[in-house]
């Protein structure tokens, strides 16, 4: 698979801060950080930018941030984005938002450049991932997307993110647990948010998956039908039961984090943890997270570090077993 490098630039509209809801408690007030660029390597829409522009949001209300920025880049599962985040001249306070994905992309693409080369500046949230078809899929259940595969595997078009995502991982520890083989697995990189939405309902792939939240509005509406989520429970406010439940013994959490250029002095590194911390502290990110569907998973940047590091070593573990990376 061929990815083109491209870059483009989704600039959010002002925040109207005093008509802003929500007040930050004393006691959560950081330094303000200047002019700060965030940089979402995806599309508009998917998990990616949707943090990205949440911070955006929070961070300029609440006189964390200012000039805050949102920059698109997508392309090859993140890695691009993070190539020109390590390589850019502009040092600080830029930031990345991150996550599972990356990892796994990372080690597709066999990557030259990697997270050694940033800063880990927080963890944030988490989520749990629904597959869905389109509403008129002669699949019902996830038994029937089952059946389907193990008669007919090529049948089966899996749709996601893009190749070592958790989206690709989700599939492979799915098809894993039913007894299938991973290697007879046709998954398509789809792309996120926007792009799914109309391979999906447009009939060109025969699941999806990605964030609830991104996927939300249309299984509102009835466009979607959900078949299993990634969650070891039901979810609170989602009516979608798990793979458990249906006898599938798969769950994955996709969390999301944001980054620091790589060297950072301590004071800035410092300054810029403390503004994120005091972020996720604010009533009006607890209520996004709350809409969207993402589960509180903030560490600050030391436990964030140690987290990441076996991660890492987790992930390549498991994509190594499921045959994705060799």
């Amino acid at each position: 698979m061929k990815f083109g490098i491209s870059a483009r630039l989704a600039f959010a509209a002002a925040v109207a801060v005093g008509t802003a809801s929500f007040s930050v408690p004393a006691q959560v007030k950081a330094a303000e950080l200047k002019s700060v660029e965030i940089i979402a390597p995806a599309n508009a829409g998917g998990g990616y930018d949707q943090h990205a522009r949440a911070m955006q949001q929070v961070m300029q209300n609440h006189k964390l941030a200012s000039g805050v920025q949102v920059v698109n880049i997508p392309g090859a599962g993140g890695t691009i984005g993070l190539s020109q985040f390590v390589t850019a001249k502009k040092r600080n306070p830029g930031m990345m938002i991150s996550g599972l994905g990356m990892i796994g992309a990372i080690l597709i693409n066999k990557s030259p450049v990697t997270l050694d080369q940033v800063t880990p500046l927080g963890r944030l949230t988490g989520e749990y991932q629904p597959i869905v078809v389109a509403a008129d899929s002669p699949i019902r259940t996830l038994d029937d997307l089952i059946r389907k595969f193990k008669d007919d595997p090529g049948s089966v078009s899996w749709g996601g993110f893009a190749v070592g995502s958790p989206d690709h991982i989700l599939y492979g520890l799915i098809v894993k647990a039913v007894g299938g083989d991973v290697g007879k697995m046709n998954y398509i990189a789809a792309g996120a948010g926007g792009e799914m939405m109309a391979s999906i309902l447009g009939g060109h792939i025969t699941v999806a998956t990605g964030g609830y939240n991104e996927m939300a509005s249309q299984l509102q509406a009835g466009k979607l039908r959900a078949l299993a989520i990634s969650a070891p429970q039901r979810v609170p406010g989602i009516d979608i039961p798990t793979f458990k439940e249906q006898g599938v013994d798969v769950e994955l959490v996709n969390w999301r984090a944001v980054m620091a250029p790589g060297n950072l002095k301590a004071d800035e590194l410092k300054a810029m943890n403390e503004a994120v911390g005091a972020m996720t502290r604010t009533d009006e990110w607890k209520q996004i997270a709350k809409e969207r569907g993402w589960i509180d998973l903030y560490l600050p940047s030391d436990s964030f570090a140690a987290f990441l590091k076996e991660e890492r070593s987790r992930i390549g573990a498991v994509m190594t077993e499921l045959g994705l990376v060799r």
